[in-house]
């Protein structure tokens, strides 16, 4: 009989920065405004019974590495911000079964209007 395993899902929204990353010049010497979204998924049973936060991922932990990749070495692709948040957040949480990234770009210097761009990336652990 296959075992199930239950997840919970850990979200923080609408994470503010102000970041570098851009293909245009302009983008990455004037900078502007991001919004970063993480889920994880990851099994809390442990976390539940014990209520500490050893047990689980500490939402800081998460938006730390968030503040490392978009205050960091500038990029061109959202895209790629977004990799680098998903993949260094299941690097240092192995208890995080899938994580899903969104990056929105806010300020966009293109000539049409719109809210924003946005990209979003999702990883899963494999087994």
């Amino acid at each position: 009989m296959k075992s199930n395993t239950a997840l919970t899902r850990i979200s923080v929204s609408n994470a503010v920065y102000y970041a570098y990353h851009g293909v245009r010049e302009e983008e990455r010497s004037l900078g502007g405004r991001y919004q970063v979204d993480i889920d994880i998924w990851c099994d809390t049973v442990k976390a539940v019974v014990s209520d500490d936060i050893s047990d689980s991922v500490n939402y800081e932990e998460l938006l730390f590495i968030a503040n490392e990749v978009m205050t960091g070495e500038p990029c061109e692709l959202i895209e790629t911000v977004a990799y680098d948040i998903c993949s260094g957040i299941m690097d240092r949480f192995q208890q995080v079964k899938k994580a899903t990234i969104r990056v929105r770009k806010l300020s966009v210097p293109i000539q049409a209007i719109f809210d924003y761009t946005e990209t979003e990336t999702t990883i899963t652990r494999e087994g």
